[in-house]
């Protein structure tokens, strides 16, 4: 992949989806996952109680099979008693190892895996600290943020960038103070300008609003409130 399309020459990098993962695996020391609703969101709720999230690819049958065979218990969606929902985890017990399969945020924590850098996942909740151990982690190496962005529901799934995951980079981002790309800087801009504030009123929000998960949103718009810091070990988020 050409030099332009990885942002090669900045600290700090921005980019969406599995393509961003593709992008920016090879240069940065430290891959940071963003999926504000709802899979990172839920993924600190967990780790801030001391659980452990395995991250399941979407409809990998295969995958969620063997967390069964391991004797994990896997969260479906939004169905399950622990699930993808953030305010499903807000009582989950310390020690609990739970397999969590999503569309965006697992799914692009199981491709990052493939490359060589260090994956940590973030959100609006735990922006600052996510961020200082990223700059631990990369030392003078590339930190790239991967927004995960949702998916358009027409053929093929394409990637729809979104307002929650363009925040919560940003939130990140601005913590992250040098070497930023037009596309990180981008962030950290729109981040500055509006805050969380205009989260609730975003699509991806209004969608869980209606279907009944309010309390989702709310915990999703929480600012650094926050020290967990998930880092993906052997296959595991904790």
């Amino acid at each position: 992949m050409d030099a332009w399309f990885r942002q090669d020459g900045y600290q700090v990098r921005l980019e969406w989806g599995p393509d961003g993962v593709t992008a920016l695996g090879a240069d940065c020391a430290v891959l940071v996952i963003v999926d504000v609703l709802s899979f990172t969101t839920s993924v600190d709720i967990a780790v801030s109680r001391g659980a452990r999230i395995v991250p399941l690819r979407w409809k990998d049958e295969a995958a969620a099979a063997q967390a069964r065979l391991a004797g994990l218990p896997v969260g479906e969606a939004f169905h399950n008693k622990l699930s993808l929902r953030p305010s499903s985890l807000t009582s989950i017990e310390a020690g609990t190892t739970l397999a969590l399969p999503s569309p965006n945020g697992a799914t692009l924590c199981d491709l990052a895996s493939r490359t060589s850098a260090q994956v940590l996942t973030g959100c609006l909740r735990n922006a600052d600290a996510v961020a200082a151990r990223a700059r631990e982690l990369a030392g003078d190496r590339p930190i790239g943020v991967i927004a995960g962005g949702e998916r358009w529901r027409l053929p093929g799934d394409p990637l729809r960038p979104c307002w929650e995951d363009l925040l919560g980079a940003g939130a990140i981002i601005s913590a992250l103070r040098v070497g930023r790309s037009p596309e990180a800087e981008m962030a950290a801009l729109t981040y500055a300008a509006t805050g969380a504030s205009l989260l609730r009123e975003c699509v991806g929000a209004k969608e869980l609003i209606a279907a009944g998960y309010p309390d989702d949103v709310r915990l999703a718009t929480e600012v650094n409130v926050s020290t967990a810091i998930p880092q993906l070990r052997d296959g595991v988020l904790s």
